[in-house]
């Protein structure tokens, strides 16, 4: 049986402002998870920062940080730097690329992808402790070897802890996402095939003596809710798209997107659409691309048709759904977004004990401390208990599927943060409540007296703090 699964999009700032409203709406709407792409356009870090000032609860991810084009120290130093800004919402994805963007773009030699992965997220979760930072790989020594007087040094910025999420799809790439990463965010997903991924996860994850519950499976796909009549023509156009995936993604030599489909049971097609679109046959290419490709891979067609596909994924195992929206204007993605999101929530949970997040569960209390005079709170764990499971949290005074917050009577509130760190809920003071998406109407604990409150199912109980 499975959790209620997240929802998530992810964006890339490349069409300026219009990507920020978008993320801003997207927050209103309840998403859970907002993730900023970094490829041969904008980058990634900068729109993060612009969003952890104009969000309040929605966790931002980036999504990813291209592996190699910013030291292992950099890159510490930016997710911690951003971590701090949001009040411990960030999550720090990372990926390898492929050789076009490394060697074409960056100018840097692609070789021992893996090595240098998992070295870079050995450092940086080294740099996040606050200590002085030693490191002696194969890719990376830290201080330089050979270097004259230079000494460990350690980051002039708080400790902090963030979540590692690693962007993979070949066969070792998984294995070591399994075996080292806090979340997998994968793409190109087949939930009937996903024994191609989770047979390398799960390898990867028992060598560490972990399970799968310990890493948060976050799938991608685009969303597109259509009408039936115009469901034939929505596949067409995407199949241009995933035929550029196929054929025009990577170099010559490597394509780990054709490889993908290739291990899911498309090796012929997916060769021979590369072969066309390499040759100039762009339009021959996209006709050789299937109904079935399409529909496996993504989240188009009718309601009842995403519903379905939804569900299917939640059974393979996906934690966290990463929503692209279709559509011509912010309003359509919008529009695309909101219905996903909704349809994600009427599947409900599966009778699950897990935290929402898809990690584990963050320490049963947590405090904050006193900012500019306002008084902060303790919090618990943001945990799911359906009615007959054991872990139900004792003494917390609330019943099976509740979460609890505890409230100070100035009505300044908390929410846990992915580390266990709290972070102030915006708004709470005008009667807003949000966490992981979820709104309320927050009745006054000015008096000292505690409250429950309900939205979308879910019961909040707030009390006020000893």
């Amino acid at each position: 049986m499975r959790p209620v699964m997240r929802t998530a999009t992810t964006i890339e700032g490349s069409a300026g402002k219009e990507t920020a409203e978008f993320a801003v709406e997207a927050e209103k709407l309840g998403l859970d998870v907002c993730w900023v792409a970094e490829a041969w356009g904008a980058d990634a870090p900068s729109l993060l920062g612009y969003l952890a000032a104009r969000t309040e609860s929605m966790l931002l991810g980036s999504g990813v940080i291209q592996v190699g084009t910013r030291s292992p120290v950099t890159i510490a130093q930016t997710a911690m730097t951003l971590a701090h800004l949001s009040g411990g919402r960030f999550l720090l994805g990372l990926g390898v690329s492929g050789p076009q963007v490394i060697e074409g773009l960056h100018g840097i030699p692609f070789g021992h992808p893996l090595a240098r992965m998992r070295e870079t997220v050995a450092i940086v979760r080294s740099v996040f402790t606050g200590e002085k930072v030693r490191f002696a790989g194969s890719q990376y020594r830290i201080p330089l070897e050979g270097s004259k007087g230079a000494r460990p040094m350690r980051v002039s910025l708080p400790p902090a802890s963030v979540p590692v999420y690693l962007a993979s799809l070949s066969p070792r790439m998984l294995e070591l996402t399994g075996e080292i990463a806090d979340g997998w965010l994968g793409t190109s997903f087949v939930p009937e095939g996903a024994g191609a991924y989770f047979t390398h996860l799960d390898a990867g994850l028992a060598r560490a003596g972990r399970s799968r519950a310990d890493l948060d499976i976050c799938q991608g796909a685009e969303i597109n809710l259509v009408d039936e009549a115009d469901l034939a023509r929505t596949l067409a156009g995407r199949k241009k798209e995933l035929a550029f995936s196929l054929g025009g993604m990577g170099s010559a030599t490597s394509n780990f997107y054709n490889d993908a489909y290739s291990r899911q049971g498309w090796a012929e097609v997916a060769a021979r659409v590369r072969e066309r679109w390499q040759a100039g046959d762009r339009d021959g290419a996209a006709g050789l691309v299937t109904d079935e490709m399409v529909l496996a891979t993504t989240l188009i067609g009718t309601e009842d048709m995403v519903r379905a596909r939804l569900r299917t994924w939640r059974e393979a195992g996906v934690d966290t759904v990463r929503l692209y929206p279709a559509g011509d204007t912010l309003a359509a993605r919008l529009d695309n977004l909101g219905r996903g999101i909704d349809l994600i929530r009427s599947l409900g949970s599966a009778g699950s004990s897990l935290s929402r997040t898809g990690l584990p569960p963050a320490p049963a209390r947590c405090t904050v401390p006193d900012q500019e005079g306002i008084r902060r709170l303790v919090a618990d764990v943001q945990v799911h208990v359906e009615a007959g499971e054991a872990q139900q949290p004792p003494d917390d005074g609330l019943t099976a599927g509740d979460d609890q917050f505890t409230a100070v009577s100035s009505q300044a509130l908390v929410r846990p943060g992915q580390d266990g760190q709290a972070g102030a809920v915006g708004e709470a003071e005008r009667g807003q409540v949000r966490h992981q998406g979820l709104r309320c109407a927050a009745q006054d604990v000015g008096q000292g007296l505690p409250q429950v409150v309900r939205a979308a199912h879910v019961k909040l109980a707030l009390e006020p703090h000893q």
